[in-house]
């Protein structure tokens, strides 16, 4: 007769686990998962600023490297400023695209429009209109200087002629990208903030996420500055686009420290903090310009020091 069949063996009972370590799983970062897509306030005001940064990042890498290949002479100012407007109009593809692109991943709709026409105009007209203001003090003091009526033209076209189509040519193809799909989907009702230390609010994280960026290259805009105001040459562009990139890699680094710590401190409102993290070092440059002007320049009159701050 064959033995009776043993039954399977169950496998031994997992202990149950511990309270504190169910707890220690829940908190932190992994708790705000579903609210850390959400779209921040203000997205479009995001979208311009971010579209606008990287129009400026490429004219300013493009234009360095142009110099460190000797293309353009430091002697040469006109032709250094010239081909950095130049850029800067030319950039206005990946602006657009860049500023549509993250527009639909935030879901902005139907704004789309208003969006890209704040990416072509927003940041030139405001530097258009301090350029213009300062250029008719200097027409007051019938300086040499001052920039005549048909160049501010010749500005004006290649702005709204150039650089505005670009940016809707670039916006039209952010639009046509795929928005990405998030690996978590966002909860419907927001969650509630917890109280944060004073180290974890927003001003102070801000104020001291900048001090790093700008400790890796002041020392470089003493002589940039006195390039300017100081009739002094330029001729490192080499050593400056290794400082550049060290700026670039700080304020990534930075921006990353800065973000992990609120989203362990349970505090989902990233994106514009984020943005502003390493975007204070530009508080802390015309600091340091006042602090220049103070110590090493001689500027008496009134044109000439709102020329300066302008």
């Amino acid at each position: 007769a064959r033995p009776p069949a043993r039954p399977p063996a169950r496998p031994p009972a997992r202990p149950p686990a511990h309270p504190r370590a169910q707890v220690e799983e829940e908190t932190g970062w992994k708790l705000v998962h579903g609210d850390v897509f959400r779209p921040p306030a203000q997205p479009m005001m995001l979208c311009v600023s971010v579209g606008t940064g990287i129009q400026i990042l490429g004219m300013l890498l493009i234009t360095m490297a142009f110099a460190v290949f000797g293309l353009l002479s430091p002697a040469n100012r006109g032709g250094l400023m010239t081909a950095m407007v130049l850029l800067f109009v030319f950039m206005g593809v990946p602006a657009g695209y860049f500023s549509a692109a993250l527009f639909k991943t935030l879901k902005g709709g139907a704004a789309w429009k208003q969006n890209t026409v704040l990416t072509a105009t927003l940041y030139p007209g405001i530097v258009f209109a301090i350029f213009f203001v300062l250029n008719f003090f200097i027409w007051g003091e019938a300086s040499s200087g001052a920039v005549p009526f048909g160049t501010l033209v010749a500005l004006l076209l290649l702005w709204f002629g150039i650089s505005v189509p670009l940016v809707f040519l670039g916006a039209y193809f952010g639009y046509q990208r795929k928005a990405p799909d998030f690996p978590v989907r966002t909860n419907q009702i927001p969650r509630q903030v917890p109280e944060q230390a004073w180290y974890m609010q927003p001003a102070f994280s801000v104020v001291v996420g900048g001090v790093l960026p700008f400790g890796a290259v002041f020392i470089e805009l003493f002589f940039i500055l006195s390039s300017i105001w100081l009739h002094q040459f330029y001729y490192v562009f080499g050593f400056l686009l290794l400082v550049v990139l060290i700026l670039i890699l700080t304020c990534a680094e930075i921006t990353i420290v800065m973000c992990y710590f609120q989203l362990c401190a349970e505090d989902y409102h990233w994106w514009w903090r984020s943005f502003l993290t390493s975007g204070s070092s530009a508080g802390y440059l015309f600091l340091y310009s006042i602090f220049y002007f103070a110590t090493k320049l001689e500027i008496e009159k009134f044109v000439s020091g709102l020329l300066f701050f302008g």
